[in-house]
């Protein structure tokens, strides 16, 4: 180099077709999201195209892989709005809430005019509602050690008064 700056590549991001999700065929939705893969080898630290390829994988309904795509994303770039929605999204469709929620949260941190902060915001209001609702998986967070054992001593208290007969 000659002292200049390498100018950056410009990223061409595919066609959206989740604009309307019910508009695709899964042939056109697979073909896209082998374009998208192929894409994200080329630009392994391209946060864009791991988004599309996580909003891709979810609408072909293959969760782990676009939690993972989405989750990357968000690492690649931790200031990437809709990555950092759809990973909340897809928490929130999961209805895994509480997880929803902090990422809803961030999300509407990150938010930088009023579409991406009317969009984020519409989805905590709904995680909430659901969460007052009570439409929400639990959370494994506490043992099951002592109501195992707890369990257990009285299955055998029972086969003892019953085999002491």
């Amino acid at each position: 180099m000659t002292g200049e700056l390498a100018k950056p590549q410009s990223l061409a991001l595919p066609l959206a077709p989740w604009r309307d999700p019910h508009s695709i065929s899964p042939g056109e939705l697979a073909e896209c999201i082998r374009n998208l893969e192929a894409a994200c080898e080329r630009q392994p630290r391209s946060a864009d195209l791991r988004a599309c390829l996580g909003i891709a994988y979810a609408m072909n309904y293959e969760v782990y892989k676009s939690m993972d795509a989405l989750q990357l994303a968000t690492e690649l770039d931790p200031r990437h709005f809709l990555a950092q929605l759809k990973f909340a999204e897809l928490h929130y469709r999961l209805r895994a809430l509480q997880r929803a929620e902090r990422e809803t949260l961030k999300a509407l941190n990150l938010a930088v005019n009023g579409w991406q902060l009317s969009l984020a915001r519409k989805q905590l209001q709904e995680i909430r509602r659901l969460m007052r609702e009570g439409t929400q998986k639990p959370e494994w967070t506490k043992p099951l050690g002592p109501p195992a054992a707890c369990l257990l001593a009285m299955l055998l208290i029972l086969c003892l008064a019953v085999y002491c007969r």
